[in-house]
């Protein structure tokens, strides 16, 4: 969730031809309110994302969801003369005037998670961010390169909370993303669980068992945490609280293994002897290993080709994220999954975290 929060400040900052300054202030206004913890998540992982970039970004919001009140926090935005903007379109309609007052000011404008892209152009913004149509919620996908091939495991931190519906668009896209980048033929697909046996588990993994398993994809049913660094699956999914425990839990039992393991080596002169002849073999296994190999790992659901690398991120990494980004793009990924993703219609107004009342679209 951190990661998405900093996405969201780094489009804010793409608003300034020129770096930014410490003295910028931005200011992203959802229509979420007060209730939605993804929102709310957003907001906290702004503020650490504002240390990393020097700039202050407010976070503001309609407390109660109520549209007219976000129609004034974006009017009052216009009026405070930020150095750029971020909202949601919500309701084109009861939010197009305020907005229109943004850009009149010539304050860069860019419009998120809501609306639609010919909405956001004839508003004045420069860049609409949003998601494949009929995909609630984007994903982000770890790479975990176990038992001689490679696993999608997701959801690793953009969602703490997932819904059975999310599970399986989820699964959906890696599925897609794995065929066409990846080139697994019809790859297998597992949902994380505390047991093989389909009753076990939460209610949500249940119901998301059920989806998966009358969805066409290559479900081959449940997989326990054990089955994940023995590849198990393909692809495997599930929330983004678990996931994210999962994939530090391995980062730091990997860490304490080669800790334990050259403090052994270290501790005797024969054993550093015969440290020296397995040197090629542990670079090897070091290099099967290194996250740098596979540069970063995709946000499926955004509607466009988005790839988040680790913190720790070297040269060598970013090439591989590129070269990564590179191949998405050429392989057909993206119009994939809009193809597979379900087409969905809202009516109403926005419920949590929700899309507008028009399919969501974006650049």
């Amino acid at each position: 969730m951190r990661r998405t929060g900093r996405m969201l400040l780094a489009a804010s900052l793409a608003l300034v031809a020129l770096p930014a300054l410490a003295a910028d202030r931005y200011v992203l206004v959802s229509h979420a309110p007060d209730s939605d913890s993804w929102w709310n998540t957003i907001k906290n992982a702004i503020k650490e994302a504002d240390q990393d970039f020097g700039v202050h970004t407010d976070y503001r919001n309609p407390p109660s969801g109520d549209l007219a009140d976000m129609a004034r926090i974006i009017e009052q935005a216009a009026a405070r003369n930020y150095n750029g903007v971020i909202c949601s379109i919500a309701d084109f309609d009861v939010l197009k005037k305020p907005i229109q007052a943004v850009t009149a000011k010539k304050i860069p404008l860019i419009t998120i998670n809501s609306g639609t892209t010919k909405q956001s152009e004839s508003l004045g913004a420069i860049m609409h961010v949003g998601r494949v149509r009929g995909i609630e919620r984007p994903s982000l996908v770890g790479l975990l390169p176990f038992a001689g091939k490679l696993t999608a495991f997701l959801d690793v931190g953009a969602n703490a909370d997932a819904r059975p519906e999310y599970l399986l668009q989820w699964a959906q896209m890696a599925a897609v993303y794995m065929e066409h980048v990846w080139k697994v033929e019809r790859p297998t697909v597992g949902l994380l669980n505390i047991g093989e046996e389909e009753s076990k588990g939460s209610a949500v993994v249940q119901e998301a068992y059920e989806l998966l398993e009358a969805s066409g994809l290559n479900f081959i049913g449940n997989v326990e945490g054990r089955d994940v660094p023995l590849g198990g699956a393909d692809v495997i999914v599930t929330d983004g609280f678990t996931g994210n425990v999962v994939v530090k839990t391995m980062e730091g039992t990997a860490d304490l293994i080669m800790t334990e393991l050259r403090a052994a080596i270290t501790s005797r002169p024969w054993y550093a002897a015969a440290g020296l002849v397995l040197t090629p073999a542990f670079g090897a296994l070091r290099k099967k290993f290194d996250y740098r190999e596979y540069g970063a790992g995709p946000l499926l659901g955004v509607n466009g080709l988005v790839f988040i690398g680790h913190g720790r991120s070297d040269a060598r990494a970013i090439s591989s994220a590129l070269r990564m980004a590179r191949e998405a793009a050429q392989s057909g990924m993206l119009q994939a999954i809009r193809e597979a993703a379900p087409a969905r219609v809202v009516a109403g107004t926005p419920r949590e975290g929700g899309d507008s009342r028009e399919e969501v679209e974006a650049t």
